[in-house]
């Protein structure tokens, strides 16, 4: 065997040596690491301290897949609808176009569709893409439609490998790569989705697949790209934890050992244990370009990435959105309430109805003074939702003057203290509904009543009227 090379690396400036190039292992029987996931119990994490450097890419992106992994636990979009989101993500993104890609399934008339559509649309990003498995069938209806990438279903675990496709290491490899191959004769650009890969053996499949992967880019002059999907949501983000399911290790794997530049890796998590943010996160610290989510994170079983966690996971890594327009983020959660129907669950960060909504007195007491205290930021400003008190009988004077001063967007210079009379006999008038056995909170449309009966025994305008 040759010699590894040593060279200097121009990033580090340190002499590095040369990567070991790793080769397929065929088994006769899957690695189904059943020390790490023995069914009968809860998954293991293990360390072997072994970590690895940060690598921030220059360029990171969020990529969607609202139309496709997130149509897969939900009634279907209509063509309509499909249509109107897809605007709403163009506008999200920002000139720069921050949302950069969003895929499509391809089977149904009604998606193909919709697919047309919003290609006629003109927009360059969201750039419209699709999503097949790993057959020449599915291959057909990429080149019906004239796509310039598709996602491919490349199932990588034995458990996939093995169990579900019935076939053996080297026979999955071959087929998945007569599949690419057929992708870069067309001159579409092929985008491997590499299902299950945090119970996969990484090193004697995962990483050969992917220098083959490269290979074929070279040959072709492509781009190849590949996405880390964490199918189970087994991936964690923890320093020193081992493979396959450490996000960090899988990252650095893929973009080292098998050279693949960040703009061409993308992870794809979900929520199966509460980790898909911060393993998405995670994936762009170490060197993941894209990072691919859908819309309050609809999808299988407990869902994918929230895309518009991932705006915010954006803005506060770089320190700036990059033009990302975040009030969409409300119109969108309104769109869906209103026009598809959706209940978003009332305290999902940002789109929930509570999410800056507070009943405690002392809290409210805060927000009277100094929004910030129990503010995120400014929610008013970036999503054009100003923090909210829900009244009860532990909302007090504070925060009824709170909710007064908001929901009639009073002015500083107008807005109302605890002890004016009129927050005073809205107080009152809550104290007795209490007294009297009510349990639940007071709706906006009694406050609003009550105000107006207020104003008239006070003798003065409705709040903000006078302007």
């Amino acid at each position: 065997m040759p010699e590894r090379r040593v060279y200097l690396d121009r990033q580090s400036n340190l002499l590095q040596l040369e990567e070991h190039m790793y080769s397929m292992v065929e088994v006769e029987d899957p690695a189904v690491f059943r020390n790490m996931f023995p069914y009968s119990e809860i998954p293991k994490i293990a360390f072997n301290d072994r970590v690895v450097p940060h690598h921030m890419p220059d360029d990171i992106f969020i990529t969607d897949t609202t139309f496709r992994d997130g149509q897969q636990s939900r009634a279907p979009y209509t063509t309509e609808q499909i249509v109107k989101i897809y605007d709403y993500l163009h506008r999200l993104g920002g000139p720069l176009g921050k949302i950069r890609q969003s895929e499509f399934f391809l089977y149904s008339k009604k998606d193909r569709d919709a697919v047309v559509q919003c290609m006629e649309r003109g927009y360059r990003f969201p750039e419209v893409t699709g999503w097949i498995r790993a057959s020449e069938k599915d291959f057909q209806l990429v080149k019906e439609i004239g796509m310039p990438e598709t996602g491919i279903l490349v199932s990588c675990s034995d458990y996939h490998i093995f169990y579900k496709l019935h076939m053996k290491r080297s026979e999955a490899m071959k087929h998945y790569l007569g599949i690419v191959r057929q992708c870069l004769d067309f001159g579409i650009i092929p985008r491997c989705h590499l299902e299950d890969i945090t119970r996969s053996d990484l090193y004697g499949f995962v990483i050969p697949f992917c220098n083959e992967l490269m290979k074929l880019s070279e040959e072709y002059g492509m781009p190849v790209k590949v996405r880390v999907c964490d199918t189970m949501g087994y991936g964690v983000n923890y320093p020193g934890a081992v493979v396959p399911r450490s996000i960090p290790g899988i990252i650095y794997g893929i973009r080292v050992h098998a050279g693949f530049p960040s703009e061409w890796i993308e992870f794809h998590g979900h929520n199966d244990f509460y980790k898909a943010v911060v393993n998405s996160t995670t994936a762009w610290l170490y060197g993941a370009g894209g990072i691919n989510c859908s819309l309050f994170g609809i999808g299988e079983r407990t869902g994918n990435t929230p895309l518009e966690a991932m705006v915010f996971e954006y803005a506060q890594i770089r320190g700036t959105l990059d033009g990302m327009d975040t009030t969409v983020i409300t119109e969108l959660a309104e769109y869906y309430e209103k026009e598809i129907g959706y209940r978003i669950p009332p305290r999902t960060p940002f789109v929930g109805r509570n999410f800056n909504v507070t009943r405690a007195g002392v809290h409210a007491d805060g927000l009277l003074k100094n929004e910030e205290i129990y503010n995120i930021f400014d929610t008013g400003k970036f999503l054009n939702r100003p923090p909210l008190v829900a009244v009860s009988n532990t909302s007090g004077v504070a925060g009824i003057a709170v909710w007064i001063n908001n929901y009639f967007h009073l002015p500083e210079a107008k807005k109302l203290t605890k002890d004016d009379p009129l927050v005073v006999r809205v107080k009152e008038w809550v104290d007795e509904e209490y007294e009297n056995g009510r349990v639940t909170v007071i709706t906006d449309d009694e406050l609003i009543l009550v105000i107006r009966e207020a104003c008239l025994e006070l003798g003065r305008e409705l709040p903000g009227a006078e302007e």
